[in-house]
């Protein structure tokens, strides 16, 4: 699925400048010595799939192969496979390594993942990677846990096909690399706590604002999914798609609209 020495083209959400995106870089440079990196300008968590349709994109290069977009992470892969990439389409895009966990329904929200899709969506294989850690403002970061374990887990996944309406999503767990305890395909998880909060604060003048956050709340999710492994120190591997038809709610209302006058 993946030829020897790929084209690999990296991408984020966590900005150019991001230590996860040199970390990525460490990883693709195992797998390959053709690199590019094509990355927003600026952090843009939690961007999804924003396109910037109604601005102009500028494009900043730092260095050979690498260039940095001022828009969405979309917009950073777009702009890579179909302008300033070189010659030859990319063979494998890698997106991350991202700071923080993209897990469960927080899916949805995730630049990472948004870049991912983009590649998939130009039907070039895509693989986002995270690394998880803690909701505090003094966590350690375990990047060499991604570091490790991502070479030996992407040699392994690139001799297998899968679909090309498929990305993957790797999580890495918040431990150090002697502590984690396996290596687990998963399935999307759902948490049952709600961990997005809204804090109002005031501004030297008084007046209010407010901040969006996450708690942390753990959640107790079943075994086989991507929660459930990483809180068990395990990397998580989830194949995604992008169809988010609920097929049994489908069938039961197959005839709910039968008879309306037209």
């Amino acid at each position: 699925m993946i030829p020897q020495n790929p084209r690999i083209l990296l991408s984020n959400d966590d900005g150019i400048d991001a230590p996860g995106l040199k970390v990525l870089e460490r990883i693709a440079y195992t797998l390959s010595d053709d690199v590019w990196i094509c990355a927003p300008a600026s952090e843009q968590s939690a961007a999804s799939r924003a396109l910037s349709i109604r601005d102009p994109l500028r494009v900043s290069r730092r260095g050979p192969k690498s260039f940095a977009i001022y828009g969405t992470p979309t917009d950073s892969v777009m702009m890579g496979v179909l302008n300033l990439i070189e010659g030859k389409r990319p063979d494998l895009i890698l997106s991350g390594v991202n700071k923080g966990q993209n897990l469960a329904e927080h899916i949805t929200l995730s630049g990472t993942i948004a870049a991912a899709i983009q590649g998939m969506e130009m039907e070039i294989p895509s693989v986002a990677l995270s690394q998880t850690y803690p909701f505090t403002e003094k966590a350690t970061i375990y990047w060499q846990t991604a570091e490790v374990f991502a070479p030996k887990v992407l040699e392994r996944l690139f001799v297998r096909k899968w679909p090309k309406d498929v990305l993957m999503n790797i999580n890495f767990p918040d431990c150090l690399p002697e502590d984690v305890t396996g290596i687990e395909m998963t399935r999307m998880g759902r948490r049952d706590q709600n961990q997005l909060e809204v804090h109002e604060r005031a501004d030297p003048g008084g007046r209010p604002y407010y901040w969006l956050g996450f708690n942390g709340r753990l959640s107790t999710p079943p075994e086989g999914t991507d929660l459930r492994a990483i809180y068990s120190k395990r990397i998580s591997v989830t194949p995604l798609h992008l169809d988010l038809t609920h097929e049994t709610t489908l069938a039961g209302l197959s005839d709910a609209l039968d008879g309306i006058s037209l």
